[in-house]
Protein backbone atom coordinates (compact mmCIF):
# COMPACT_ATOMS: atom_id res chain seq x y z
CA UNK A 1 0.00 0.00 0.00
CA UNK A 2 2.99 2.41 1.00
CA UNK A 3 4.54 1.98 -2.67
CA UNK A 4 1.13 2.50 -4.39
CA UNK A 5 1.22 5.92 -2.75
CA UNK A 6 4.20 6.80 -3.14
CA UNK A 7 4.63 6.34 -6.89
CA UNK A 8 0.90 8.08 -7.27
CA UNK A 9 2.98 11.25 -4.82
CA UNK A 10 5.82 10.65 -7.51
CA UNK A 11 3.10 11.05 -10.43
CA UNK A 12 1.97 14.29 -8.99
CA UNK A 13 4.82 15.50 -8.10
CA UNK A 14 5.96 14.76 -11.39
CA UNK A 15 2.58 16.24 -12.91
CA UNK A 16 3.30 19.35 -11.09
CA UNK A 17 6.67 19.67 -11.79
CA UNK A 18 5.91 19.53 -15.88
CA UNK A 19 2.62 21.95 -15.54
CA UNK A 20 5.15 24.49 -13.51
CA UNK A 21 7.74 23.84 -15.87
CA UNK A 22 5.07 24.86 -18.77
CA UNK A 23 3.24 27.81 -16.78
CA UNK A 24 6.92 29.02 -16.36
CA UNK A 25 7.61 28.86 -20.31
CA UNK A 26 4.63 30.72 -21.49
CA UNK A 27 5.17 33.35 -19.26
CA UNK A 28 8.99 33.94 -20.24
CA UNK A 29 7.40 33.91 -23.98
CA UNK A 30 4.82 36.10 -22.64
CA UNK A 31 7.65 38.45 -21.27
CA UNK A 32 9.81 38.12 -24.39
CA UNK A 33 6.60 39.05 -26.19
CA UNK A 34 5.92 42.30 -24.17
CA UNK A 35 9.69 43.32 -24.03
CA UNK A 36 9.66 43.02 -28.22
CA UNK A 37 6.76 44.88 -28.22
CA UNK A 38 7.71 47.85 -26.43
CA UNK A 39 10.92 48.34 -28.38
CA UNK A 40 9.34 48.28 -31.57
CA UNK A 41 6.37 49.87 -30.85
CA UNK A 42 6.91 53.62 -28.95
CA UNK A 43 4.57 54.38 -26.37
CA UNK A 44 3.32 57.89 -26.01
CA UNK A 45 3.94 59.89 -23.56
CA UNK A 46 1.20 60.80 -21.21
CA UNK A 47 0.79 64.39 -19.92
CA UNK A 48 -1.67 64.63 -16.75
CA UNK A 49 -2.15 67.81 -14.94
CA UNK A 50 -1.53 68.31 -11.75
CA UNK A 51 -4.36 68.09 -9.02
CA UNK A 52 -4.97 70.07 -6.09
CA UNK A 53 -6.01 73.70 -4.91
CA UNK A 54 -2.98 75.55 -6.28
CA UNK A 55 -2.21 73.71 -9.53
CA UNK A 56 -6.21 75.25 -10.41
CA UNK A 57 -5.93 78.40 -9.20
CA UNK A 58 -2.67 79.01 -11.16
CA UNK A 59 -4.48 77.39 -14.35
CA UNK A 60 -7.55 80.18 -13.42
CA UNK A 61 -4.87 82.87 -12.65
CA UNK A 62 -3.64 81.72 -16.69
CA UNK A 63 -6.74 81.61 -18.34
CA UNK A 64 -7.62 85.03 -16.55
CA UNK A 65 -4.56 86.67 -18.00
CA UNK A 66 -4.55 85.32 -21.47
CA UNK A 67 -8.28 86.49 -21.86
CA UNK A 68 -7.17 90.01 -20.81
CA UNK A 69 -3.96 89.93 -23.10
CA UNK A 70 -6.61 88.73 -25.85
CA UNK A 71 -8.98 91.49 -25.07
CA UNK A 72 -6.08 94.59 -24.82
CA UNK A 73 -5.34 93.06 -28.27
CA UNK A 74 -8.77 93.19 -29.23
CA UNK A 75 -9.23 96.68 -27.91
CA UNK A 76 -6.10 97.96 -29.20
CA UNK A 77 -7.01 97.19 -32.86
CA UNK A 78 -11.06 98.34 -32.54
CA UNK A 79 -9.51 101.64 -31.14
CA UNK A 80 -6.31 102.40 -32.90
CA UNK A 81 -6.66 99.85 -36.68
CA UNK A 82 -3.29 100.33 -37.49
CA UNK A 83 -1.29 97.23 -37.73
CA UNK A 84 2.13 99.41 -36.30
CA UNK A 85 -0.14 100.45 -33.22
CA UNK A 86 -1.27 97.15 -32.74
CA UNK A 87 2.12 95.39 -33.11
CA UNK A 88 3.69 98.22 -30.36
CA UNK A 89 1.14 97.37 -27.87
CA UNK A 90 1.69 93.59 -28.62
CA UNK A 91 4.81 93.96 -28.25
CA UNK A 92 4.35 95.56 -25.04
CA UNK A 93 2.09 93.43 -23.79
CA UNK A 94 4.27 90.77 -23.61
CA UNK A 95 6.83 92.50 -22.09
CA UNK A 96 4.20 93.41 -19.03
CA UNK A 97 2.61 89.98 -18.57
CA UNK A 98 5.62 88.70 -15.94
CA UNK A 99 5.12 92.09 -14.31
CA UNK A 100 1.48 91.99 -13.85
CA UNK A 101 1.37 88.22 -13.04
CA UNK A 102 3.80 88.94 -10.64
CA UNK A 103 1.93 91.87 -8.83
CA UNK A 104 -1.41 90.78 -9.69
CA UNK A 105 -1.07 86.73 -8.08
CA UNK A 106 1.82 87.23 -6.10
CA UNK A 107 4.41 84.78 -7.74
CA UNK A 108 7.82 85.94 -6.47
CA UNK A 109 9.08 82.29 -6.66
Amino acid sequence: MSKERARRRAEREAERARAMRVNEERQARGARRRALLARLVPRPVRVRRQGGLIARRHRVQNVVVGAAFLLVQALAWLMWGSPAVSFAVLVLSLLLIPVVVTLAFDRRT
